[in-house]
């Protein structure tokens, strides 16, 4: 996680981003208290919940107002890879830094065996926003994808070839008609659940999502539009440091979810542990899976 410094709307991702929204009313320096509260709010709870969780500091300069969600520009995988991603808006390609992943490597002892560069993607004008972009099915090494102007279908395939991953992609639209940005706000993939909204996914697509889902034996959890516009989507499986699952996910969208989807995600994910990041999300437009960048690199070996 990247504890923010001087968070703020961006103005060079509001155009691709629908669930960003202004707050006029409070000033930079309300906004960025007000996301520094919420900020340790949801690292604490994370703690609670038993999941270690490592929290850096942003840096004054350059101003990087997205900071805050670190998935968009790397992933970390359990065979040691790192993968850096080009990204739409020109300053969050300044988030981008290899001061962290020294610092993973050497601090916390986490293993990277090779850094896989996409980012001279940017260069031809095609992008893929990281595990916002991507939702994978580690287990079965799946990227699921939805086409937008963040996420390029050459650059998926970029991805796949290098990382061994089968794609399903397809294209998805919020209740206006628009493009929905980032994968990760429409469906999240658990060990045994999946949440997702289907009637945002193009009627002729969405069969074979799905049916996707369902062969690799996850209980899926169904979203309405309005769930997904209250980032009910936008939700993350971690595992603790005992070994059990969590499910993370904002206030928002928790208070959106009926008992029987509560249930469905406790029973399959782990419980659900729950943070209230309201000016994050409203001027983000991001939420909780989007601030966490889970770590999956081995350790190195001691001696």
């Amino acid at each position: 996680m990247i504890r923010p410094l001087q968070f703020a709307g961006n103005p060079q991702t509001a155009d691709s981003n629908r669930f960003q929204q202004s707050a006029p009313h409070l000033s930079a320096a309300q906004v960025q208290a007000a996301a520094a509260r919420e900020f340790e709010a949801l690292a604490a709870a994370l703690r609670a919940a038993g999941v270690n969780v490592h929290a850096f500091d942003d840096t004054p300069q350059p101003h990087t107002p997205d900071s805050i969600f670190p998935n968009n520009w790397v992933s970390f995988h359990a065979d040691g890879t790192v993968v850096l991603y080009p990204m739409l808006a020109v300053n969050r390609r300044q988030e981008r830094r290899t001061d962290l992943l020294e610092t993973i490597s050497s601090r916390l002892g986490f293993r990277v065996a090779r850094v896989l560069d996409l980012t001279h993607h940017e260069g031809g004008g095609k992008f893929l926003e990281g595990t916002g972009s991507l939702v994978l099915d580690r287990a079965h090494r799946i990227a699921y994808a939805c086409v937008s102007p963040r996420t390029d279908l050459d650059v998926l395939g970029d991805f796949a070839q290098q990382l061994d991953y089968d794609i399903v992609a397809f294209e998805a639209s919020d209740a206006t008609g628009a493009p929905i940005y980032h994968t990760n706000v429409l469906m999240c993939v658990g060990a045994r659940f999946a949440a997702i909204c289907p009637e945002c996914i193009r009627a002729d697509e969405r069969g074979a999502v799905l049916d996707a889902l369902r062969r690799t034996d996850h209980e899926l959890v169904e979203l309405s539009m309005e769930q997904l516009a209250a980032f009910a989507g936008n939700m993350l499986e971690l595992r603790t440091e005992g070994g059990t699952r969590v499910v993370a996910m904002s206030q928002t969208a928790l208070d959106s979810l009926s008992a029987q989807q509560r249930a469905t995600i406790e029973r399959s994910g782990g419980p659900i542990v729950a943070a209230a990041i309201p000016t994050i999300e409203t001027l983000g437009g991001g939420s909780v899976r989007c601030m966490l960048a889970e770590i999956h690199l081995p350790k190195k070996k001691s001696g």
